[in-house]
């Protein structure tokens, strides 16, 4: 799963800033500056529930894996441009604060 999220970075940077910002996300991942974190087993179960709680946004598997491991991790700072559905989505622990 950690590949679904990492391609749609990439295809969002591409279309929305441009390829620069794309080949740049490209090397930091290269370089080790983002690690992915794995989708655990136990996050699919939150991931269906996420699915079936937002489904008026409608929130898909892809922004919902990344929530799921977020609460676990107790992650707070996510860099993501989809605000639409980052600014109202809820992880089990605390609020995301969104970057940029």
């Amino acid at each position: 799963m950690p590949e679904l999220v990492i391609t749609e970075v990439a295809y969002l940077l591409g279309t929305r800033i441009g390829a620069g910002a794309e080949v740049r996300f490209i090397g930091d991942l290269a370089a080790g500056n983002f690690i992915p974190e794995p989708v655990a087993a136990s996050d699919w179960l939150q991931i269906a529930e996420l699915v079936a709680s937002y489904r008026d946004l409608p929130l898909g598997t892809v922004d919902a894996s990344v929530v799921a491991p977020g609460g676990r991790l107790n992650i707070r700072d996510i860099a993501n441009l989809d605000r639409r559905h980052f600014a109202v989505v809820r992880p089990a622990t605390a609020d995301f604060r969104l970057l940029p």
